[in-house]
């Protein structure tokens, strides 16, 4: 029998938003989100990692049949957990190699950054957990604290199943993606000691009923991954752009003009680079404002 929390006990505290309940959070949504959005840009091998974890998170928080708040907490908590990489170096994030142990290090940091960035925050509790404790481990061999499998939060055990397959089934500059198939086996070897078992096994579960195929490989619903022809990182896609548009790479700063139909997405290279004003990182606002709309909606029953 599968059970939604483990037998020992956990030290779960009530996630109360510092806001009154007359208030309006889309606002202060909306700027955790687009923080989170430009944090992630940085890095061109990641585009669309925040918005799939959120949604990996959604899925596996309503397959646990959690309540509609709790729901929206989490998948905020999974756009929102990378929130400390903004302390980490450029030339960390952008390694085309393996990290050494110095710099393992640095990134193994940025929980506890992300934390730190929403102290006082007014909904900083509805995430906390999901930001800090996400690289947890239930046989305590995980960061920043080595917590052990009892004192997990809900909300970590679920985002860092979500991460670390989004990881698995995403290129990097130093190894290929792996098959759905292939992440749903690398979590299963590491049940109980990497992952939860219980919720890993209701994730695998979701993979293998082709669940998650709608989520796998894209940047948004219904826009699969584009890479760049020229140097490989992801180039994002977002729902507003139109066909014909000019694209940049935001490694090689490549132009590409985007084709864009009911059936297929697709970029053509033009040969060109772009120059400093259109290669900005830009937010997705409309990405952004349908999670904002969907978030706040579920987070004032709560």
């Amino acid at each position: 029998m599968i059970t939604l929390l483990p037998s020992t006990r956990s030290r779960f505290e009530p996630f109360e938003a510092g806001v009154s309940p007359k208030q309006d959070i889309r606002p202060l949504l909306q700027s955790l989100l687009v923080m989170a959005w430009m944090v992630e840009a940085r890095d061109p091998y990641t585009g669309g990692h925040l918005w799939r974890v959120s949604q990996y998170s959604r899925l596996l928080a309503e397959a646990l049949g959690l309540s509609k708040y709790e729901v929206a907490r989490i998948t905020l908590g999974g756009f929102l957990h990378d929130l400390g990489k903004i302390g980490v170096s450029d030339l960390i994030l952008n390694k085309p190699g393996r990290l050494n142990d110095e710099e393992c290090q640095a990134i193994q940091c940025h929980p506890e950054t992300g934390a730190r960035i929403l102290v006082g925050h007014p909904l900083g509790s509805l995430v906390k957990s999901a930001i800090l404790h996400h690289h947890e481990r239930p046989d305590g061999a995980g960061y920043p604290f080595g917590l052990d499998e009892g004192n997990l939060p809900i909300d970590a055990r679920i985002v860092s199943i979500c991460d670390a397959f989004d990881a698995m089934t995403s290129a990097r500059p130093y190894r290929r993606n792996m098959s759905l198939e292939d992440a749903l086996k690398g979590i299963k070897l590491n049940l109980h000691t990497q992952f939860d078992g219980n919720f890993g096994h209701i994730f695998i579960d979701l993979g293998r009923s082709g669940r998650l195929n709608t989520i796998l490989g894209h940047t948004d619903q219904g826009i699969p991954i584009q890479n760049c022809l020229t140097c490989g990182p992801t180039i994002v896609v977002t729902r507003n752009q139109k066909s014909g548009e000019s694209i940049y790479c935001p490694n090689c700063h490549a132009e590409a003009v985007l084709e864009k139909t009911k059936k297929e997405i697709a970029l053509r290279p033009t040969g060109r680079v772009g120059s400093a004003k259109p290669i900005q990182p830009k937010a997705d606002l409309d990405l952004i404002g349908e999670f904002v709309a969907t978030s706040a909606a579920a987070l004032a029953v709560g």
